[in-house]
């Protein structure tokens, strides 16, 4: 068992390796030759110049004041300084609010560590219960409810701070709902005109053998909202062609790359090899080679856009529909179309940065298919994620690796070999084993066929949280497979499952310190080095960049990572609920990765992070889901540990807190998620009165027409801009369409489900 000095040697390694980052960090943020790398942001909102640009030439790559040195750690307060309207006004309501996830942290596990180390934690210390028993125990162990004899009085102790700690989680809750549904609607209120606020994407339009995708679309919402309407764009199943523009633009930069490296030594041209990966094949002239690849390349362009613009079959039954008003495409979008609910389904269309171009192009019928495969496959990944997990486990175990490895004994033997790996191995394995996950998450997501990026985070955010519950959590807890615990969890009743994890948790408290000492101290100090970036930067500087437009394209501000992020954040809110009444000394190093973690993220999100799309906080539903969810497995765990502490008088009590917890999730489901999942036609209406009597003059058809067309018509290339241009700007134009042309129809087309034949002939179609 781990003792206390093993925790310490821990933390002390932990507290090193992140003060070392921290300190890189500092010399390295002030050297003028990575200023594009540590302030992107301000540099992409073109408020920052780079420093390069003056001084003699060792002052533009070196930082020579030397005071600057000496406030190392000034970016700290400053990172805490800019109030939050203006955060959001620099960075978005989605970077203002995920930073409310570390403050929740913080207002949620202060009070309860107050509390538990004043009353909990000499509850447990003032016991002989493990001194006296033949258990071997730790230091650790002696401050959690292990400590309580069996059938003692003292677990009303626990139970009464198990109510004080759920009513001050759903307290907090309940308030932070309430400001972030508050910072939404003035935020949607507020901010400035987008495409998004006036287009609807209407999806499984229905076939129709007398009109075109196009015009069915343009005759649909002509007749059903003669009043609003105002343009359409349909979408192209254009993958390949991105494929293709991909694939040209990747050719151009090696082309640029070998021009470049010819001007700095013209005395030799430079060659390479056609073969794999251009270990083998014929020896080739890189320049020339690269100069036919594009040609070949933009002849096969012209011919697939062509394609793409000319044939029918290129069009996807999905149409970007925009409307007049805002409360035209709210009332729209929140509302059935048809008789039929199968057919003519619309949603809320994405912001054109935010549209993941590619799923737009699978077959809406195929979503079902898709999602009960991406189900399966998941669950498997769950659930056969055996090896790392119980190679992780093996590593915190001294006996097992003695066993296996009996001649390095003596040598795990020594103390601060022994405390190494207890305390910090089994933290980094798990972290480096679980690097993969996201990437491989986020493959299921887009084969799922979600439409936005901000949709595809959220679903691999969900699966991230899932994943690492049964297997870092519960995984961890059992010391086995995910899979042997979906055995042991089958041949059992399901009253016995909380009370074989609850005896588990407080004999894991100490691995789970060290995993949020090394994935959570160390892993945010580790964030604001940017390591990674800065490398690729100075490469891409170095061999690539020719112009101040290269030297742009070469910094990679990243993002926030939500898929990533908040799964993690949501785990550490997990184990500060469950650890909270069981063993209370895990609380003070999650509140220092909150704090820590906030202040870092502040500084990343004012000066780094350059988000890729906006969703007016979405999410939040999502995150607030999550922590009630904590919040009940802590209350069944606690149930389960206190039965097999021989306190059952207790469960009656225990089981009241699970039921007033899901019905507090329901209240403030019902209260404020509507802010998030719709748009009050009463909000949409004022928006529009007050942009009509600020623009009465406004051409809102310009602004919306082309704003949702395929990128590889809008902004293709140099060489084919012209082309693309003009093919994005015909296709919005309203035309004709015939069946506004033969309204005297007595019947409708079969297939349609059109009613337009059914009008008087005096209707006139706006």
């Amino acid at each position: 068992m781990a003792t206390l000095g093993d925790i310490g040697v821990a933390a002390t390694i932990n507290i090193l390796t992140a003060f070392a980052f921290f300190l890189a960090f500092a010399i390295l943020r002030i050297q003028p030759v990575n200023d594009r790398v540590y302030f992107p942001k301000w540099y992409i909102k073109g408020l920052r110049s780079s420093p390069l640009g003056t001084g003699a030439f060792v002052g533009k790559l070196v930082n020579l004041d030397f005071r600057s040195y000496v406030r190392f750690l000034n970016w700290m307060p400053a990172a805490l300084q800019m109030p939050e309207p203006e955060l959001i006004d620099h960075a978005g309501l989605d970077s203002a609010v995920y930073l409310r996830i570390y403050l929740i942290g913080l207002k949620i596990f202060v009070p309860i560590a107050f509390l538990a180390f004043t009353i909990l934690v000499p509850v447990n210390w003032t016991n002989s219960t493990l001194k006296h028993s033949n258990l071997t125990y730790s230091d650790l162990d002696k401050l959690s409810i292990s400590n309580i004899p069996m059938g003692s009085t003292r677990f009303w102790t626990h139970l009464v701070m198990a109510y004080a700690f759920t009513f001050w989680t759903c307290y907090v809750l309940n308030k932070e709902y309430e400001i972030v549904a508050s910072m939404r609607l003035h935020f949607l209120a507020s901010e400035h005109r987008r495409p998004d606020q006036f287009t609807v994407l209407v999806r499984n339009v229905p076939p129709d053998p007398d009109e075109s995708i196009s015009e069915l679309v343009e005759h649909f919402f002509l007749v059903n909202h003669p009043d609003h309407f105002l343009t359409h764009q349909v979408v192209y199943n254009a993958n390949k062609l991105s494929e293709l523009v991909n694939k040209k633009k990747k050719m151009r930069n090696w082309l640029d790359f070998y021009q470049l490296k010819y001007s700095r030594n013209q005395s030799k041209k430079p060659s390479l090899k056609t073969g794999f990966l251009g270990l083998w094949g014929t020896r080739v002239d890189a320049i020339d080679y690269y100069t036919s690849e594009i040609e070949k390349l933009s002849k096969e362009i012209s011919l697939e856009r062509d394609k793409v613009m000319n044939n029918p079959k290129a069009i996807m039954p999905a149409a970007f529909v925009s409307f007049r008003t805002r409360w035209g495409a709210a009332v729209c979008a929140q509302t059935q179309q048809s008789r039929n609910p199968t057919v003519w389904l619309t949603e809320w269309a994405p912001e054109p940065r935010d549209i993941y171009w590619d799923n737009l192009a699978l077959p809406f019928v195929s979503l079902a298919v898709r999602r009960l495969i991406v189900a399966a496959a998941f669950f498997f990944l769950t659930f056969f994620f055996m090896i790392p997990i119980a190679f992780v486990q093996s590593l915190a175990n001294i006996e097992g690796i003695e066993k296996a490895l009996p001649f390095l004994k003596s040598l795990i033997e020594m103390k601060v070999v022994k405390s190494f790996i207890q305390g910090f191995l089994p933290g980094i394995a798990l972290k480096i084993f679980l690097i993969f996950l996201p990437s491989i998450l986020m493959l299921m997501s887009k084969f799922e066929g979600f439409i936005s990026i901000s949709g595809l985070e959220r679903r691999s955010a969900t699966r991230y949280y899932i994943f690492q519950f049964i297997n870092v959590f519960l995984g961890s807890i059992i010391t086995g497979t995910a899979f042997q615990q979906l055995n042991s969890f089958i041949h059992q009743s399901a009253n016995d499952i909380p009370k074989t994890i609850g005896v588990s948790i407080p004999m894991k408290a100490t691995f789970f310190i060290t995993y949020i000492m090394v994935d959570g101290w160390a892993g945010v100090a580790g964030e604001i080095l940017r390591l990674k970036p800065l490398i690729i930067y100075h490469l891409k500087n170095f061999f690539l960049v020719k112009t101040e437009k290269d030297r742009e394209e070469a910094m990679d501000p990243g993002t926030i990572g939500f898929n990533t992020g908040e799964p993690q954040i949501q785990l550490y809110f997990l184990l500060g609920l469950v650890y909270a009444v069981v063993s209370p000394i895990l609380l003070p190093f999650i509140i220092v990765f909150f704090g820590l973690a906030y202040v870092v993220y502040r500084h990343q999100i004012i000066n780094v992070y350059n988000q890729e799309y906006e969703s007016a906080a979405a999410f939040w539903p999502d995150v607030h889901g999550r922590i009630i969810v904590a919040l009940v497995v802590s209350q069944l765990l606690l149930m389960g540990l206190l039965s097999t502490k021989h306190a059952a008088q207790s469960t009656p009590l225990l089981v009241t807190l699970p039921v007033l917890t899901i019905w507090f999730h329901r209240f403030c489901k019902g209260r404020y998620e509507p802010a998030f999942v719709k748009y009050p036609l009463q909000e949409a209406m004022m928006k529009d009165t007050l942009e009509r009597a600020r623009e009465p003059n406004l051409n809102l058809k310009s602004f919306l027409q082309n704003a949702y067309i395929h990128p590889v018509f809008k902004d293709g290339d140099d060489s084919d801009n012209d082309e693309t241009t003009e093919a994005g700007e015909k296709e919005p134009v309203l035309v004709p369409t015939k069946r506004q042309s033969r309204r005297n129809t007595p019947l409708a087309s079969k297939r349609s489900g059109s009613f337009s034949s059914l009008l008087p002939e005096d209707q006139e179609l706006s």
